[in-house]
């Protein structure tokens, strides 16, 4: 994927430092984000399209007054071509706006986790198992240092680390809103915080600004197979107290699909149907579970529920296909036959592995 001209990245980024409320609005200046600029206001809204469908990264870009005149322009700009709009991890305001409109249908797709940093620390001394998993890596010598975004661009061990983990999940590596090379995009105002135990980079967290909310989104925590455990515990805790010391109001962890903490009952009874057979069966290739577990254990102060919300009377299927296309980067079929190719190959490496250590232990 290849990051947008300088000037139109500079133009967005501008704005994004302005306005950027939605925690997914950094979001837009990530690779493979194209940018439609409102000509009568000072807006962005960050999309990528797929089949007939625009789909808008968040919500667009703007002063909170502005919103309304701003998504109709953009709407009518993706119409004059013949397209559909989708806003894609959307949260509550742009759902309050859109919704009873008549004209949009919106369906929950999840929930994020919230903080605010100032009180992570006395959430955390109540928290005894979290305090152990940290206490875990600290003695395995795992300390967390921050790092220049810039540094963290072009440094080799990360790139390592992230290559290493990519090629530990099942899944193929997603794209849209969950970008694994979120340092190959924007980094001038993204924080970076690297784990190392000893010299070597075992773990890194990448978080992105939402200006308007005085806060931040953990955008990545990329942890290698074999990083001690607690390390990516350790990076989160480092990120909240540097967040509370420079006074910000607040932190997600972003998206969990799926979420039991999202009203999911909202949903038409089809795409109910859908996600309760996804969070059942499809676990091996996406960790649904694990993942809301790993967050939850966190302690948040809240869940927000996240939205897409499509300019179509209800919510159909064809746009449900083009959002999977645009997180897996090729059609959900094919990511799903991907997947499960991977996963197979995975557990018979595994299986491998055991059988590996059996004899040797029966050789001994």
């Amino acid at each position: 994927m290849n990051p947008p001209p300088a000037s139109t990245a500079d133009a967005a980024r501008r704005l994004v430092m302005a306005y950027g409320w939605n925690a997914t609005a950094y979001q837009i200046l990530n690779p493979g984000i194209e940018h439609w600029f409102d000509p009568s206001a000072p807006a962005v809204v960050g999309y990528i399209r797929r089949g007939r469908v625009m789909l808008v990264a968040g919500a667009p870009v703007c002063a909170r007054d502005a919103l309304p005149a701003v998504t109709r322009a953009f709407e009518d700009h993706a119409a004059a071509r013949g397209l559909r709009v989708c806003y894609v991890c959307a949260a509550d305001r742009l759902r309050n706006l859109l919704a009873d409109s008549g004209r949009h249908a919106a369906i929950v797709i999840g929930a994020q986790p919230v903080w605010n940093p100032a009180r992570w620390a006395p959430a955390l001394a109540a928290h005894r198992s979290l305090r152990a998993q940290l206490h875990r890596a600290r003695n395995k010598g795992v300390r967390v240092e921050a790092l220049a975004a810039e540094r963290g661009r072009e440094d080799p061990e990360l790139a390592a680390v992230l290559e290493r983990w990519l090629k530990s999940r099942a899944m193929p590596p997603l794209h849209f809103l969950v970008e694994p090379h979120t340092l190959a995009g924007e980094v001038a105002d993204r924080v970076v915080m690297v784990a190392r135990r000893g010299s070597a980079a075992v773990a890194f967290l990448v978080a992105s600004p939402a200006p308007a909310r005085n806060g931040f989104l953990i955008e990545q925590v990329a942890r290698d197979p074999h990083a001690p455990n607690g390390s990516s515990e350790l990076l989160i805790d480092a990120a909240m107290r540097r967040f509370a010391a420079e006074g910000r109001a607040y932190v997600t962890l972003g998206l969990v699909a799926l979420s039991t903490h999202a009203a999911l009952e909202e949903n038409p009874v089809w795409l109910r149907m859908l996600m309760r057979f996804a969070r059942a069966h499809a676990n091996r290739f996406y960790n649904f579970r694990g993942l809301e577990r790993f967050r939850a254990k966190m302690a948040p102060d809240r869940w927000e529920p996240i939205h897409a919300i499509a300019n179509e009377p209800r919510f159909s299927i064809r746009t449900l296909y083009a959002i999977g296309e645009a997180f897996s980067g090729i059609p959900p079929w094919r990511a799903v036959s991907l997947a499960a190719v991977k996963a197979l190959r995975l557990e018979a490496e595994r299986a491998r592995h055991y059988l590996t250590s059996r004899i040797g232990a029966g050789t001994a």
